[in-house]
């Protein structure tokens, strides 16, 4: 009842829309006929808004091109039919007065002119103000109308089988002609010259929704025939259904996308609607080559992307699902459909001479591609490492299927997201041969289990070779095709050209060579250096203009310093290598010298990034076991120092040819390894030849610290003499972090102090000579030196620092003095060493503001005055409570005695200062 009621609603609704809009039309007809008249009178009419005006008389054209027009095209007439009613309305009565003289042509003008002429814009913005009547008569009405058709359809199949009126083939035989006379009443409307005639509503095209009504409706009826009553077998049915959604999608082009939409996801779905006792993947991928070819020449003649995209998704998709259920696999079957979507995206989707789409010059690439390059590359990667495809002998299908990959980016270059796919299923691929314990999974507890994840076998080895050599082929080719016109393009071929040989040659010796040393695989790696410095090259020659080091020589020429550094490693031991590495940068800042290509100073870089990794891994260079005992002159030396100088010489290089930001990572790496070789020469020679076990003692901290201060005041007057950012910033991080270590170490950790360790039996070279005395003087030497060449706070941090050291270094001497070799806190104090620790802090105090006062310090100066002040404190605080007898009248007398003196100094520096004033 409650959907009767509904009904009859919606009916009277419609009937008062419909009449509303037969009022509307017969207006806007009556304005067109005055519009007609003024026209004939010889009225001059003004330019109109927009360009609708030109387009709109579709009806001149030859009948067969208005059937083949969209109904987008119809909104023009609505368009012109906006524009004319204010011009009709005033134009109207003189052309009925007087029409035929000029002189009332003339007034005709001036009346209709000041009327379009002062308000041009108001018509065509109210047409494009689509009112809620509007919108729900042409459009609302007609979708709400052809899904009620399509419902009622199957609607009326289910009440005559509720109520047993008629049998089963008398239902279905009416549900067919319901839909077949909905057909052709759309194709009747449409051939009758049927426009949407208001602006906007051209989506509600009538002939078009009564179509998609109509296959929706026989869709049903195909598949109650077959699904519920069994009156057709599989195979009629799968035909069937298989030729309305494929009708469909002809028909789309004159009913629009949404019709193909329907068609295609009906064609989609077929499939899972016809059971069959025996399915048959022939039948099944045969269909679906031929609805994706139907597919995509419909879609290529609209330019119907979305469409397109959609039906490779849907046959991947196919694919992916039967590969996964199938008891049994049938490969050709598999191999057809993945060749034959190739074959539809080469020769049908990608046709340039079909329309002017897209030129296959054009820079960009064709997104529709990336489907049918997603679901192949996992169609391949399923071959390839499930192990029931793999031990099948199936890799290799896989390995053809990738190539086909390649070689159908390379026939189409729009299809450029096939080669992303392909090499990136093949570096899957051959990852995943890689035992997890060859790579130290086991030990970092990665979870990737014992075995491998594909098959590693001779047909793996052989089949990456093929591939390697067919990505440097085409990858190379395609590179130096588009270097000058598509630079983007090129380093995508160039890139994958490089990675993928790469990544099999790596994953090859990793798991078929020796980790530790193999000739066998480092011939090839050295081959590769060759290949892509000559590929390089033949593709620099090819850019605009010629040898500019773009995007994709960049790629071949970084892919050849990886290829060699890979070589070294495989054909020499740790030793030698890291040697040869840090050595091998100086080659690339050589190269400087004949191609001003930046890359080739980031290759340096790469190299001396490659050198700090190896040393980080194992700092030994030959490791433990074998780093001999010698002092200086073992691998250390020339593990660290070799590297150092060959960064320094590329720098060098750099700065006299590329110069940028290279040049300062190799003064940086230069600097680093000169710092690490002293360093590192030193730990050895502390432990006994030994640098990876036993904690830093206090006289290693003060050589570092030394070391480090040392380091900065060489970059201070290596930047004098040639200024660098690196050198400059590098100094003053330097003299930060010596500041640092000193505070922490010195002051606190390493104290002796407080760790009670000895500090020697010889009175002044001893410990605190090493770790007080000698900072305090390099960082005192380093404030003076950098007085007037570095920022002031960093020449007072030093200042600072070098007081403190100092004062350090006398209270500890006093300490040493009183207490022996041990002068840990807990020894206690005694009566003369407190005495002992003012008098010495107020020397220290006059010291420094003497200093201060000599070199115009006013750092030196204030560290004099809080020395001073805590002096005064301890006098006051501690010695009177501690002191005794003669010691306590010392203290004081002294304190008084060095206050007054100070003061005294002050008023007759003061005075001076005055009278040179």
């Amino acid at each position: 009842m409650l959907f009767g009621l509904i009904a009859i609603a919606a009916v009277i609704a419609l009937f008062v829309i419909i009449s509303r809009q037969q009022t509307r039309i017969g207006l806007i007809e009556r304005e067109l006929g005055a519009l007609r008249s003024l026209v004939l009178s010889g009225v001059p009419l003004p330019a109109p808004a927009s360009g609708a005006v030109t387009q709109a008389a579709p009806d001149e054209a030859p009948a067969s091109a208005a059937e083949a027009v969209t109904p987008q095209e119809s909104e023009a007439a609505a368009e012109a039919a906006a524009m004319a009613p204010d011009a009709a309305r005033a134009a109207e009565a003189p052309t009925e007065a007087g029409e035929g003289t000029s002189a009332k042509s003339e007034e005709l003008a001036e009346a209709a002119q000041p009327v379009v002429a002062a308000e041009p814009a108001t018509p065509a913005r109210a047409a494009r103000q689509t009112d809620v009547e509007t919108a729900l008569g042409t459009r609302w009405a007609v979708w709400v109308g052809g899904i009620a058709l399509a419902l009622g359809g199957l609607f009326l199949i289910r009440y005559t089988i509720e109520a047993g009126i008629f049998g089963p083939g008398v239902r279905l035989a009416m549900a067919a002609a319901l839909g077949l006379v909905l057909i052709g009443g759309a194709e009747f409307i449409r051939r009758t010259g049927f426009r949407v005639p208001v602006q906007g509503a051209a989506g509600a095209y009538i002939p078009a929704i009564l179509t998609g009504a109509g296959a929706f409706i026989l869709f049903g009826t195909v598949y109650a025939a077959h699904g519920i009553y069994g009156f057709i077998g599989p195979a009629l049915a799968f035909t069937l259904l298989g030729a309305i959604a494929v009708a469909a999608i002809a028909v789309s082009l004159v009913h629009g996308l949404a019709l193909a939409g329907i068609g295609l996801v009906g064609a989609m779905v077929t499939p899972a609607l016809v059971a069959a006792q025996a399915p048959n993947p022939w039948a099944l991928f045969v269909y679906l080559a031929i609805v994706l070819a139907a597919t995509a020449a419909i879609a290529r003649i609209r330019a119907w992307e979305a469409l397109v995209a959609a039906a490779f998704a849907g046959t991947g998709i196919w694919t992916i699902a039967y590969m996964t259920d199938a008891s049994e696999m049938n490969l050709a079957a598999v191999l057809f459909i993945s060749l034959a979507t190739l074959a539809v995206l080469a020769f049908v989707w990608l046709v340039p001479f079909l329309t002017t789409r897209r030129d296959e010059a054009e820079p960009g690439f064709d997104w529709p591609s990336i489907a049918p390059g997603f679901f192949l590359a996992l169609t391949a990667l399923g071959l390839s490492l499930d192990p029931a495809f793999a031990v099948a002998g199936d890799a290799l299908q896989g390995a053809v299927l990738l190539a086909a990959l390649v070689a159908v980016a390379l026939y189409r270059p729009r299809a450029l997201p096939l080669v992303f796919a392909a090499a990136l299923a093949t570096v899957v691929i051959y990852l995943g041969i890689v035992p997890p314990a060859t790579i130290g999974a086991d030990v970092v507890g990665a979870g990737l289990g014992v075995e491998p994840l594909a098959t590693a076998d001779t047909l793996t080895f052989r089949l990456g070779i093929a591939l390697a050599i067919v990505f440097i082929a085409a990858g190379f080719w395609a590179a130096r095709r588009f270097a000058a016109a598509a630079p983007v393009r090129a380093a995508s071929w160039s890139a994958w050209g490089v990675i993928v040989p790469l990544v099999v040659l790596t994953a090859l010796w990793l798991t078929f060579g020796d980790i530790d040393r193999d000739f066998g695989y480092a011939l090839p790696a050295l081959l590769l250096v060759l290949v892509f410095a000559a590929g390089g090259e033949w593709i620099a020659r090819a850019e605009e203009p010629p040898l500019g080091g773009g995007p994709a020589v960049s790629f071949a020429l970084g892919g050849a310093g990886f290829a060699g550094l890979l070589m070294l490693h495989m054909a020499f031991g740790s030793g030698w290598t890291t040697l040869l590495i840090g050595a091998a940068a100086i080659l690339p800042a050589l190269a400087t010298r004949w191609r001003s290509y930046r890359v080739l100073g980031w290759i340096a870089v790469g190299a001396a990034v490659a050198v700090l990794g190896r040393v980080a891994f194992d700092p030994t260079i030959v490791g433990a076991a074998a780093l001999s005992r010698t002092p200086v002159f073992n691998w250390l030396l020339p593990g660290y120092g070799v590297p150092a100088l060959a960064f320094g010489f590329a720098a060098w290089q750099l700065a006299r040819t590329t110069n940028g930001r290279p040049r300062l990572a190799m003064e940086a790496a230069s600097a680093l390894f000169a710092l690490l070789t002293i360093a590192m020469l030193v730990r050895h020679a502390m432990h006994g030849g030994v640098i990876d076990t036993g904690p830093v003692t206090l006289a290693e901290q003060a050589i570092y610290t030394l070391i480090a201060l040392g380091a900065g005041a060489i970059l201070v007057a290596i930047d004098m003499r040639s200024p660098s950012s690196v050198l400059r910033y590098g100094s003053m991080a330097a003299g930060v972090l010596s500041v640092a270590f000193i505070l922490i170490r010195h002051f606190v950790v390493l104290n002796p102090l407080l760790t009670d360790e000895s500090t020697g039996t010889v009175p002044f070279f001893n410990l605190l000579f090493l770790a007080y005395l000698l900072p305090a003087i390099a960082a005192g030497a380093l404030a003076l030196y950098v007085r007037d060449k570095r920022p002031r706070w960093y020449a007072a941090m030093l200042a600072l620092i070098a007081s403190l050291l100092a004062f350090a270094y006398a209270t500890l001497s006093v300490r040493r003095l009183f207490k022996g070799e041990f002068i840990g806190l807990w020894s206690g104090l005694g009566q003369l060493e407190t005495y002992t620790y003012s008098a010495l802090w107020l020397a220290i105090g006059v010291a420094l503001i003497t200093a201060g006062v000599w070199l115009k310090s006013q750092v030196l100066r204030v560290a004099s005055a809080v020395l001073i002040a805590v002096a005064v404190m301890k006098v006051f605080l501690f010695d009177m409570s501690e002191l005794e007898g003669v010691l306590r009248a010392l203290s004081f007398i002294g304190l008084g005695a060095v206050l007054i003196g100070i003061g005294l100094f002050y008023q007759r520096l003061l005075t001076r200062a005055a009278r040179g004033g």
